[in-house]
């Protein structure tokens, strides 16, 4: 029987990686953008003419075996032709919302300021909190959101509990044994060691999937 083999990954090999998953993403142009690593922390620097493209570089960033955390200091500079009157983004993300996502649009508030969105108001599944985002980061002329809507709580703790850890059994990418849940209301606590930045989101990601869910503490480590 071998032996698991357990490796750290130095931080030039963390960048060459990021650099190639930039590369790889057909949403960024990996030369717009640096990327620097120290302990296993990205930063990433330069700009881009979108704020999607920004976001799509991050998530690009914490799919790299290794990454601890991304620090994304990119700049969104728009282009003339895409720039956009705060009123304009504002219709445009009003349309979109009820177009694209299944949100109850008279409990959000859309707020825009010099090309920044923010969304507030209560939503009943993480799912929706995230669509609302989703939809609007993506408009022409948006230079950042702030997503402020919060999930309002509706199961029990121990229910919550059981549908979140048999949702990590049913998931190919998380190791269910070596994740503990705890549950606190409507806050759930995740803790473990797993093996990469991708198995630690995807535990977040099962957690804010739970119905009424309003924060998640995830205090997995990833181990190189």
């Amino acid at each position: 029987m071998v032996a698991a083999e357990t490796t750290t990954r130095t931080d030039e090999q963390i960048q060459r990686e990021v650099l190639a998953a930039l590369a790889f993403d057909p949403r960024v142009r990996a030369s717009e953008i640096g990327v620097a690593v120290k302990d296993g922390v990205v930063t990433l620097t330069g700009w881009v003419d979108s704020y999607a493209k920004r976001w799509a570089a991050e998530e690009a960033a914490h799919r790299v075996r290794g990454v601890r955390a991304v620090a994304n200091d990119i700049e969104v500079r728009l282009p003339g032709a895409a720039e956009r009157t705060d009123a304009d983004i504002a219709a445009a993300a009003v349309r979109a919302l009820e177009w694209d996502a299944p949100l109850p649009l008279g409990q959000l508030d859309i707020t825009v300021s010099n090309g920044w969105v923010t969304l507030r108001g209560e939503v009943e599944w993480q799912f929706q909190k995230e669509d609302a985002e989703r939809v609007v980061r993506r408009l022409q002329g948006v230079r950042g959101v702030s997503n402020l809507i919060v999930v309002r709580t509706r199961a029990q703790p121990e229910e919550l509990k059981r549908k979140i850890e048999e949702a990590l059994v049913r998931s190919a990418e998380a190791d269910a044994e070596r994740i503990r849940v705890q549950v606190q209301g409507d806050r759930v606590v995740l803790k473990g060691t797993v093996r990469s930045w991708a198995e630690k989101s995807e535990a977040e990601r099962i957690a804010w999937s739970a119905p009424g869910v309003r924060e998640v503490d995830n205090r997995i480590t990833v181990a190189l």
